[in-house]
Order: structure tokens, then sequence, then C-alpha cells
């Protein structure tokens, strides 16, 4: 009965392991390798073209591009100037 109880007690923390292992990662930095197993998001966890051609070396049907998401946010909604309210004359 002991033997069991090790035993459903491995099991537990090797599928606890597993689970919190296998989360997705989400970054938004400007570069993403895009092909292959990594689907249409990409991985987009290089801040550097030079870091995501280094992580793309040697893998097959990979690419690096800019990271589309953030291009989307730049072109939908690009940053306006807004003036900043001016102080009170003072007589």
């Amino acid at each position: 009965m002991r033997t069991m109880l090790v035993i459903f007690a491995l099991l537990a923390a090797g599928t606890a392991a597993s689970a919190g292992s296998s989360l997705p990662i989400s970054y938004d930095y400007p570069w993403c390798i895009y092909g292959g197993e990594l689907g249409y998001s990409g991985d987009c966890s290089y801040e550097t073209r030079e870091q995501c051609l280094a992580s793309a070396s040697g893998r097959s049907n990979v690419i690096c591009k800019e990271n589309r998401r953030l291009l989307f946010n730049q072109q939908a909604f690009p940053q306006q100037n807004v003036q900043q309210p001016r102080a009170p004359r003072r007589n």
C-alpha cells in the first residue's frame, strides 16, 4: 500500500512539473523567428536581428523577420502629437 502511495505521489509531481513547463512563452520583442514548428505567431523573444539570426542558424525552414504584432500596432495606432496644456499666465 505504501508503495502505491509513493508511485502516485511521484506521478502527480511529474504531471505538475510537465504541465508547468509546457506553457507557451509570449514576448513582444521586435524580432521573431517564423516557420517550421513555430506556427503563425512565431517565437518573438529577440531584441535584435543578430540575436534572431543566431538562434535561427542551423534550423531548417525558419526565417527572421520583424514582429508582425508590433508592426500592426505601429500602423494601426500611430503615436499622436499630444500638446501639453499651457500653464495659466500670471499678470
